[in-house]
């Protein structure tokens, strides 16, 4: 891994020893969240007729830097579901993108759709604690665990009733890390060893997908046009948040990148 990988992975087995600490699994069983129902992204995304756009939620990035360091949570999500996203992704890192596991209680208090927990997967506990703080599902990025890690964890939050988005960024991952229990499938457009997109991936590498499974375009969409070619191509969920973020009115650009591909999609059936 690089070093910024290296940086964050290393921080994050510290964070995790220190959250052991402070809530034990126990506890975290007796929340209120570790029994809450959970609202599945895979069936949205198979039963959404136009975009299943996954709105984020962070603050920061390692390549983008401050986003919007002083947004509400609470009212972004609002506001991202009530233009249009059919699912929230909140960062909860702390070190590297200024997120919190408030900021997953405070997006889950504000709406009723699926939820991403996006982070850096590498210890059961944090499954659990997923769970546990209102998450309807995990992240789990080929890149930084092994096939063995993936399948664990993967085994584990479906059997805590949760979705699994594996995050791959080439065939070869696709081929060793798909099990049954990953019931989302991520293509990250952004090479996590560079830090850098590319812009191609999603159309090239689509024909070496798996069917009968949700496929989900992640990094890198920057405008309705790109959107619209992706759905048709056949991504049915789409990962966004700092083209949306960085304009400082991320419901509103989120709402208008959705209006403005469904007048595509609509200007395209006008023969």
């Amino acid at each position: 891994m690089t070093h910024i990988l290296n940086q964050i992975i290393a921080e994050k087995r510290r964070e995790i020893a220190e959250r052991k600490i402070a809530q034990s699994i126990a506890q975290l069983e007796k929340m209120p969240g570790f029994a809450r129902p959970i609202i599945s992204l895979a069936k949205a995304l198979q039963s959404h007729e136009t975009f299943g756009v996954i709105a984020e939620i962070k603050r920061a990035s390692p390549s983008a830097g401050l986003l919007y360091p002083d947004l509400s949570v609470a009212d972004v999500a609002t506001g991202y579901v009530q233009n249009g996203a059919v699912a929230l992704s909140i960062l909860t890192d702390q070190k590297f993108f200024a997120g919190s596991l408030d900021d997953l209680i405070a997006a889950r208090a504000s709406c009723a759709v699926p939820i991403l927990r996006k982070d850096f997967m590498i210890d059961e506990y944090q499954i659990l604690e997923s769970r546990a703080y209102g998450a309807d599902m995990i992240l789990l990025i080929a890149r930084i665990l092994s096939p063995a890690q993936t399948q664990s964890f993967a085994a584990l939050a479906r059997s805590l009733g949760m979705d699994v988005l594996l995050e791959v960024h080439n065939q070869t991952e696709i081929q060793t890390y798909m099990c049954d229990d990953m019931n989302i499938l991520g293509v990250n457009a952004r090479d996590l060893d560079v830090l850098q997109n590319d812009p191609m991936l999603h159309e090239n590498i689509f024909p070496h997908l798996p069917r009968g499974i949700p496929v989900v375009a992640e990094s890198g969409i920057r405008d309705a046009a790109q959107l619209v070619r992706l759905k048709q191509v056949g991504y049915h969920g789409f990962l966004i948040g700092e083209q949306f973020l960085k304009t400082g009115q991320p419901a509103a650009a989120c709402g208008e990148m959705i209006c403005v591909a469904q007048n595509i999609l609509v200007s395209k059936d006008v023969p």
